[in-house]
């Protein structure tokens, strides 16, 4: 059986390489034997694997699975042979997802929903993920509030409108390019339905219309309460590649007394002057890494109960 597996190269690539791999016969107390259905491919974040020396040579490609329980540990208890099941393998997994047959904890599965396809299930896990943890663990996201979604036609960012939209929060998302625009304006919550997802799709791509007065006109000058970005510039030089990012300055602008700031920049710097206009705003700043509940087991019945969600 083979697996998929990167390495990060010497001049700043990815390296891919096949490698033949062995299911073991006998399998751990808490562990799980499924055959793969369907699997992700997401971005392999090589720096973090680095910063939690995993020490290890080859990362393998493909964490997120969709598929059918063969056999389970002697002390299993939420699953038996032939229940449909989808999870994450954590980042040390020895075996690529794209493998046919993979061992997982019992405890980083859950049920798939009947209705939901192979590809639907592996596709919209990680990113969904995300999403909750964004609005819900971290922004404590309630109706009547406004969020503001940076890169709202990324995977991310869809899944980020829809799951706020549900629980009644206005949304606003800023569009790249006039093909996302168009994508987000077409959003709507079902089949039939004219009324969109979003209270506006801001063009960031046309330099006539401003992120922070787009905003503000949007919310009466108040702000917004939830900002979720999808990575800043730090300062006023910044390479050709992030100028579609916004600057950090322009989120603390926008950001409402009491709101909420979720980042996922993790190199984000903040100078005294920032922190005291933050501080004056009461705001609150969260940093956005989903791979801490795969990574730690200090909260592992909430990792579950978003996925069983």
């Amino acid at each position: 059986m083979k697996g998929l597996y990167c390495k990060p190269g010497d001049q700043g690539d990815v390296k891919f390489l096949l490698q033949e791999t062995n299911v073991p016969n006998n399998i751990g107390n808490h562990e799980v034997k499924v055959q793969v259905k369907s699997c992700a491919l997401s971005p392999v974040d090589f720096k973090l694997c680095e910063d939690l020396k995993l020490g290890k040579e080859h990362i393998s490609v493909g964490r997120e699975i969709a598929g059918v329980v063969l056999q389970v540990g002697p002390k299993v208890t939420f699953f038996q042979p032939e229940d449909e099941v989808v999870g994450i393998l954590p980042l040390d997994a020895e075996l690529s997802g794209l493998c046919s047959v993979v061992i997982i904890d019992e405890f980083n599965l859950v049920q798939k929903p009947l209705k939901v396809s192979w590809f639907e299930a592996a596709a919209v896990m990680k990113d969904g993920l995300r999403a909750y943890t964004a609005l819900h663990t971290l922004a404590r996201m309630a109706a009547g509030q406004t969020l503001l979604v940076l890169d709202g036609a990324s995977p991310f960012g869809v899944l980020a409108i829809q799951l706020a939209h549900f629980h009644g929060v206005k949304v606003l998302a800023t569009a790249l390019s006039p093909e996302d625009q168009k994508m987000l304006e077409e959003l709507r919550p079902s089949v039939g339905v004219q009324e969109s997802l979003l209270a506006r799709v801001i063009k960031v791509w046309d330099s006539k219309e401003g992120l922070v007065d787009s905003c503000l006109e949007e919310t009466g000058g108040l702000g917004v309460d939830i900002i979720i970005d999808s990575g800043v510039r730090l300062f006023e030089e910044e390479p050709e590649t992030q100028w579609h990012l916004p600057h950090k300055h322009d989120l603390i602008t926008l950001l409402a007394v009491g709101g909420h700031w979720v980042t996922t920049e993790q190199n984000l710097q903040l100078d005294p002057p920032d922190s005291h206009i933050l501080f004056m705003k009461a705001v609150s700043l969260s940093f956005l890494n989903d791979e801490v509940w795969t990574a730690s087991r200090a909260k592992q019945g909430r990792y579950l109960r978003i996925f069983y969600i």
